[in-house]
């Protein structure tokens, strides 16, 4: 049987993750560790920086690069069918730019769980974010927002984005064993998801290709809402903490400034809860010391 073990799960939602990222180095800063970490999308991405130990890693490469076409812009259509940047975001920074810890990251005790959806079966697929891969791929399958990304093939298997099968992975974590979860969710108490014309128009782009994507596009709304019930409720009968910004903040928010002040939100928040969510974990938080 598994041993009961204390999650940290990871909503994504493009640079909102800049929230969970401030969360997460507060953690950092803190010497928490958890023995089980899953997310999807810009969730997950930041949680790689978490893994490695690099204190306002994330925040420093929005500062530097949310601006430059090199990140994000149309003219990375023409380079690699993305309006991000693929290769330079997953490549250039990572390798030259602001260096990743490989070997940190790859030395982590803990699992790490990123979440995809397989773009055939409209399924929510986990991968083991511990093994080797210096591209990044699982990363980027788990950011491949469609009509922003193409579909990511891995193994021959195109993915798509995290979020869409599976926007906040709580029922992952419970099923893989963590009976006391830390929710890190991106939008303020009160957000209702709806289906948005954004979504309309790329189901009906999607459909041709992949109908079980079109499906879940014209469904996120309501999967999410859900979900989002779910860890509530959680936190009512005392089996989760969640943290999530107090304020919006636009998906693609372009003003580094604030960007910062929600990194900062996200990590004043964690201190400031921070031997609520130690005891909440018991020993846990130290048990890689």
């Amino acid at each position: 049987m598994t041993e009961p073990m204390t999650g940290l799960v990871l909503e994504g939602g493009t640079f909102r993750g800049i929230f969970s990222a401030g969360v997460m180095d507060a953690f950092i800063e803190a010497g928490v560790e958890f023995p089980y970490v899953t997310g999807v999308s810009a969730g997950i991405s930041n949680a790689v920086s978490y893994v490695s130990k690099q204190f306002a890693r994330n925040i420093d490469i929005l500062e530097n690069y949310r601006n430059d076409k090199r990140y994000i812009g149309a003219g990375n259509f023409l380079k690699c069918k993305s309006f991000f940047g693929i290769d330079f975001v997953f490549g250039d920074i990572p390798k030259e730019l602001i260096p990743f810890d490989y070997d940190t990251y790859l030395n982590y005790k803990g699992k790490v769980m990123v979440g995809v959806t397989n773009a055939e079966t409209g399924k929510s697929e986990f991968l083991n974010g511990l093994v080797e891969d210096r591209d990044f791929h699982y990363l980027r399958a788990s950011c491949a927002i469609p009509g922003y990304f193409p579909a990511i093939v891995i193994d021959g298997v195109p993915y798509y984005d995290g979020g869409l099968a599976c926007p906040i992975p709580i029922k992952k974590a419970i099923k893989d064993g963590c009976s006391k979860n830390i929710i890190v969710l991106t939008q303020p108490e009160g957000f209702v998801k709806k289906c948005g014309k954004g979504n309309i128009f790329m189901s009906q782009a999607i459909r041709a290709k992949y109908p079980q994507i079109e499906m879940l596009l014209l469904a996120r709304h309501r999967i999410y809402n859900k979900q989002v019930q779910f860890c509530e409720e959680l936190e009512r009968r005392g089996k989760a903490i969640i943290l999530r910004p107090t304020e919006k903040l636009d998906s693609f928010e372009k003003d580094t400034a604030k960007l910062r002040e929600t990194w900062q939100m996200g990590y004043d928040m964690a201190m400031s809860r921070m031997d609520e969510i130690k005891a909440f974990m018991g020993k846990e938080y130290h048990m890689y010391e």
